[in-house]
């Protein structure tokens, strides 16, 4: 049984060392402030550009 345990143990370990190493690397490739707040402006004028060719569309 007491390999069992070993074994268990060291999938624990190893599991904790893949989620660190998972967050160290999803937070070294995040996108900065700057490019979230490009984007989001981005996808706002693309929004707003979609509402005014709706309702000049629409006023047809």
């Amino acid at each position: 049984m007491q390999n069992g345990l070993c074994g268990t143990a060291k999938f624990i370990v190893g599991l904790a060392a893949g989620m660190a190493a998972g967050f160290a690397v999803g937070v070294t490739m995040a996108p900065s402030q700057r490019q979230l707040k490009r984007a989001a402006h981005q996808a706002a004028k693309r929004v707003n550009q979609m509402v005014e060719d709706l309702t000049d569309a629409i006023d047809l």
